[in-house]
């Protein structure tokens, strides 16, 4: 069944009204029809099976015919923080990331960056991202979209270590050494975190990597800097796979 996410104004009572991208996606990609059904989410607590009453191009009304419980969500909330990519990988990561089960994402600038950020471009790219991971999370079956912050410093993002429960610094000199799971493992039997709800923040660097002073800095923050395995890992892949890892270990796919 096709899903949609809407804002809460746009949730009236049982009246549903879709609009812009999601009507002519309705109207003329699907070429729905009165009375089909689908399923639409306002991204925060509401989640309802509707069956549309009325449609025009740019505008479609429905009336929920059932509320449906939230679901498609991870138990632990993951930010994925990503330094600025090249080229359109940041789309990937968001994209892939939003499927995978990513709660938000933060880019950031970092030492080795290689792209040059303009920072006069970013309210376009910030609305490109937020399309890329409303479509993702559609097509996933999620009930909520990631947050997509603007693109924080290297001071901001260290700062912002201690308000998670765990951050994990990818790095890739770390290699075999001390790994993802092992990360979780001690910071479960410290007896430091309570109930099964998570806040996690992975750290991933940019093409050319971290270097030393700021894994010392992340480090120092409170930051567990980590290895994923024993290979080099492209950029985007490193996020994925760390994030995937994530998932298993909080039994979101049999873990535990």
């Amino acid at each position: 069944m096709q899903r949609y996410f809407v804002t809460p104004e746009q949730i009236d009572g049982s009246r549903i009204v879709l609009a812009g991208d999601d009507a002519h996606h309705i109207t003329r990609v699907m070429r729905m029809e009165e009375d089909d059904v689908i399923i639409v989410s306002d991204g925060v607590s509401r989640v309802a099976e509707a069956s549309i009453k009325s449609l025009s191009p740019g505008k479609v009304e429905a009336e929920a015919a059932a509320w449906l419980p939230i679901e498609g969500e991870p138990l632990w909330s993951v930010t994925v923080a990503q330094s600025l990519p090249k080229g359109d990988k940041m789309e990937l990561v968001i994209q892939k990331g939003t499927e995978i089960g990513a709660a938000a994402f933060m880019p950031f600038e970092s030492e080795r960056m290689i792209v040059q950020y303009d920072g006069k471009k970013e309210a376009k790219r910030l609305e490109r991202w937020g399309k890329i991971a409303k479509e993702a999370a559609e097509q996933a079956h999620r009930s909520r979209i990631p947050a997509i912050g603007a693109v924080a410093s290297w001071k901001e993002l260290v700062a912002r270590i201690p308000s998670y429960d765990l951050a994990l610094f990818c790095y890739e000199k770390e290699g075999g050494g001390r790994g993802l799971r092992e990360a979780v493992s001690a910071r479960r039997q410290s007896g430091e975190w309570g109930g099964e709800e998570r806040n996690i923040l992975l750290v991933v660097g940019p093409e050319g990597g971290f270097t030393e002073r700021e894994a010392a800095e992340a480090e120092e923050a409170g930051a567990v800097v980590v290895g994923l395995g024993k290979r080099i890992l492209r950029t985007e892949t490193a996020a994925m796979v760390g994030l995937a890892c994530l998932m298993y270990e909080s039994g979101e796919m049999g873990g535990v």
